[in-house]
């Protein structure tokens, strides 16, 4: 960082490198290395247009020169490019988080200062998505927000068509568009009066409002981090597990698990419910994988073990299945009969036998129909 440079050169040089980190991994030492430069140059900015007061809260939009429009984006540069620093552990990403949260803020009050954006857009994102508990007015909220940052990139690539020039690319970040101000502005070849100055100064304006809903989505995103920060579980202990400790959790089925929602071994959920970490619902192993794709496409009822020869053998050997009847059975004798015939052997044991049951068995037919007039039991359905 060149300490004689201009505040616009210095600006652009921030965010030249800032938009070569954006594509760079963040897990790389050289990438941190190059963050924190561009943080130092960033607060270097900063610094500078307080000192020179180039904003001031007595002043309106109106009063503020098209080439300090672009110095608003500041705090917003700073949040971005801070996003992207490492962190080791929960208490220093919070204290980060609070950081970046700040600056973002920092970014919306500028633009609410000096009404730059309107009161409809204000009101439709005063109230975010995660805050709704309806889920269709929560998708309803999303579409309109949707529509509406849409309508502000349409309406950039309106202004630069009418300037000459190209749509932004898809690959352009947002310090692209930044830089890209300050290349126009600091030219010094347009009028405070010219109609080139009132097309940046539009274009500079629209860049505003769509980078405040951008900011507003983080915003919303890093209060659901701070959150889950906050109630994350304590980090385990460094010491070793004495013996009564381990004694106590042994008998245990839901033995606490140690580590943090950071190491991934910590508690699934919280006392409420709500998931602490991500998790997979099927296993991750190759065998199971193949296993349970097996079991995708299968008949939606149970198909049959055995055969229908194979079910009534099983059931004959149970007893479960009664033989005889047919024509074969009309040439033997009933039971009845066969008693009658059997009782008629005088002079046996076997004969006396069977006299004896035949006499008992007519004696409870002669008390069944005494108490059982006929046709008692067949009513005809008729109650």
């Amino acid at each position: 960082m060149d300490p004689d440079s201009s505040l616009a050169d210095l600006f652009k040089s921030a965010l030249a490198d800032a938009s070569k980190a954006s594509n760079l991994p963040t897990v790389e030492d050289d990438t941190q290395d190059l963050i924190n430069r561009i943080l130092e140059t960033s607060r270097e900015v900063a610094k500078r247009v307080e000192l020179l007061s180039l904003f001031s809260p007595n002043e309106t939009l109106e009063d503020i020169s098209t080439n300090n429009l672009p110095y608003l984006f500041v705090p917003y540069v700073l949040a971005e490019v801070e996003n992207r620093l490492r962190t080791n552990g929960r208490q220093e990403r919070l204290a980060r988080v609070r950081s970046i949260e700040d600056q973002y803020r920092a970014f919306h009050n500028a633009l609410h200062t000096y009404e730059i954006v309107p009161e409809s857009l204000s009101s439709l994102y005063s109230k975010g998505p995660t805050k709704t508990a309806d889920p269709a007015k929560r998708r309803e909220l999303k579409i309109k927000q949707y529509k509406q940052e849409k309508e502000f990139r349409s309406k950039i690539n309106e202004i630069k068509q009418r300037q000459g020039r190209k749509p932004t690319p898809s690959e352009s970040t947002d310090f692209d568009h930044i830089a890209s101000l300050l290349s126009r502005t600091g030219a010094g070849v347009e009028d405070e009066e010219s109609e080139w100055d009132e097309h940046i100064r539009e274009l500079t304006i629209h860049l505003h409002r769509l980078f405040w809903i951008q900011a507003w989505s983080q915003i919303d995103s890093l209060e659901q981090e701070t959150e889950l920060l906050r109630n994350a579980p304590p980090s385990p202990k460094s010491g070793p597990q004495t013996t009564a400790e381990k004694g106590a959790d042994a008998w245990r089925l839901d033995v606490p698990q140690s580590g943090s929602i950071f190491d991934g071994r910590g508690p699934l959920v919280d006392q409420s419910g709500k998931p602490q970490r991500p998790f997979k619902l099927l296993p991750g192993g190759a065998p199971d994988r193949v296993r349970l794709q097996g079991q995708v496409f299968q008949p939606d009822h149970r198909l049959p073990t055995m055969t229908v020869d194979q079910y009534l053998e099983i059931e004959q050997q149970r007893g479960n299945i009664i033989t005889g009847g047919g024509p074969q059975s009309e040439k033997e004798l009933t039971t009845s009969e066969r008693l009658a015939l059997d009782a008629e052997s005088d002079g046996t044991m076997f004969g006396e036998v069977k006299q004896e049951e035949k006499r008992q068995k007519d004696e409870s037919w002669a008390r069944y129909t005494d108490t059982h007039p006929k046709g008692a039991g067949n009513m005809m359905n008729r109650g």
